[in-house]
């Protein structure tokens, strides 16, 4: 019997991330596992072009920039089976009209974790050399810090608060390991078990937040999670604490946590923020204490290649019919990213 035609495929994205999301050796097996035409990537559902397209799709492979599948783009693609998303959350891009019938989501979500875990611990480090001020008054007075200037310095017996078990949480628990720290976790759906077994000590937010030197934040951004770091909260994290935020900015209180960097009482490092980006007049952009990075943590440059393999190994399951690697599931998005 002759073998099945390979499922049609369609590109829904912007452009611009293509080359590096699939790279000639990349692009060139997925073009062997479906029917594809790379220079077709489509940017608006409602585009005559496009809509052609979509009326054959089997599998739409999407990315940053994908417009919101809606019930009108679900119903102009009658064919879809699955979405195999090269990026992180879907959270944004799918709806419940998509899970009415019954099509496939994944997500390189895994992959995306990664640099993000990687970008935490390297700022927990500086963080624990006190890096960022010890740059700051070298820069002001181009001298050595003295013996008691460093003294508070150092990464021996650190106490590092994680919130959430993420995908990046739990890598970065996974990166903290090696390290001479001692770990809190702060998470609802964990248990002290399994916290045990991840290397940290579970603890409740409040208490997380009194004893942790270095604070990371990991959590959705969900309904429960909004403004969970409000000020009552962020006054428990003790004097020169540092916190880290490389999830969503809805999830501290901008206005109160202002206020903390304005005192100096804290120290943060912001790769996110709320509003994103600040306005051009926020005093954050030149406090000593914050170290703001313009939303860099998560994958970038040629970290985007492991976003588009795992695209191109869930697209080679699916022609095999396996079940999927990193499957999203609609019961999960509750407390997920």
């Amino acid at each position: 019997m002759p073998s099945p035609l390979p499922p049609r495929a369609v590109f829904a994205m912007d452009p611009v991330h293509l080359p590096l999301l699939f790279p000639p050796a990349l692009m060139a097996r997925l073009r062997k596992a479906c029917d594809l035409d790379p220079a077709l990537v489509v940017r608006d559902f409602a585009d005559p072009v496009s809509a052609a397209a979509l009326s054959e799709a089997e599998v739409l492979i999407t990315g940053w920039g994908c417009p919101h599948l809606d019930a009108d783009a679900l119903a102009a693609a009658p064919r879809l089976r699955a979405v195999l998303h090269a990026a992180g959350s879907v959270r944004s891009l799918v709806g419940e009209a998509l899970w009415q019938r019954g099509i496939t989501v994944s997500s390189a979500v895994t992959a995306n974790a990664l640099p993000v875990a990687e970008y935490t611990l390297a700022m927990i480090l500086l963080a624990g050399k006190d890096a960022f001020t010890h740059r700051e008054r070298f820069r002001a007075t181009h001298t050595y810090p003295t013996q008691a200037l460093t003294a508070p310095t150092g990464n021996v017996g650190r106490r590092i608060g994680v919130i959430g078990a993420s995908r990046v949480g739990r890598r970065l628990l996974e990166l903290l390991r090696p390290f001479d720290f001692t770990v809190l976790l702060h998470d609802p759906y964990v248990s002290p078990a399994e916290a045990a077994e991840l290397g940290a000590e579970l603890l409740s937010l409040e208490d997380l937040l009194r004893h942790s030197d270095i604070v990371s934040l990991h959590a959705p951004d969900i309904p429960e999670t909004y403004r969970m770091l409000d000020g009552d909260r962020l006054a428990l994290i003790r004097d020169g604490g540092v916190l880290i935020n490389t999830s969503r900015g809805a999830l501290i209180d901008p206005e109160a946590l202002t206020d903390e960097l304005v005192s100096g009482r804290l120290h943060a490092v912001l790769d996110v923020t709320e509003p994103e980006p600040l306005p051009a007049g926020s005093p954050l952009y030149h406090l000593p204490n914050v170290f703001l990075t313009p939303h860099i943590a998560g994958s970038l440059g040629n970290e985007l290649e492991r976003l588009g393999r795992i695209v191109v190994e869930e697209l080679e399951r699916v022609v095999a019919g396996m079940p999927l690697g990193h499957e999203v599931r609609w019961a999960d998005l509750g407390r997920v990213a």
